[in-house]
């Protein structure tokens, strides 16, 4: 089985974030979320994005009752880790520290978020302490 392909467009992240907050749903009750006013062509897009979510095995399809559910298989951290790395990639060949640096940086940090980090990173540091 070839693996999950991680990447999402802002629409499909748009479906996973509804599914993450309030899973399982129907097309409808996304199309609903999504387009409130509801056209013929929207409920095509949803029922595409859908399908492309399910191509990607990052959703998946309970078609037991007649309006068929859907539930992610991708957690929000799954989608964040791929995303992150794809721009350290892009913007800084791979490094993260410019990435990490810059968003401390552009923002002031509540005590709790600098205590977070810090738990983080020296949980991180005593994990790879003998791999060096």
């Amino acid at each position: 089985m070839a693996p999950r392909q991680l990447r999402v467009s802002p629409a499909e992240l748009a479906v996973l974030k509804l599914l993450w907050d309030d899973e399982p749903l129907t097309a409808r009750a996304i199309r609903e979320r999504l387009y409130p006013e509801g056209t013929p062509s929207d409920n095509a897009t949803v029922q595409k994005l859908l399908q492309r979510l399910e191509a990607k095995r990052l959703i998946e399809r309970d078609r037991s009752k007649f309006a068929h559910t859907f539930t992610a298989r991708a957690t929000r951290s799954d989608i964040v880790g791929e995303e992150l790395a794809a721009l350290a990639e892009r913007l800084t060949d791979g490094s993260l520290v410019p990435l990490i640096m810059h968003a401390v940086d552009a923002r002031k940090l509540t005590a709790a978020e600098r205590r977070d980090l810090r738990a983080l990173l020296d949980g991180r540091a005593s994990k790879h302490k003998g791999e060096n």
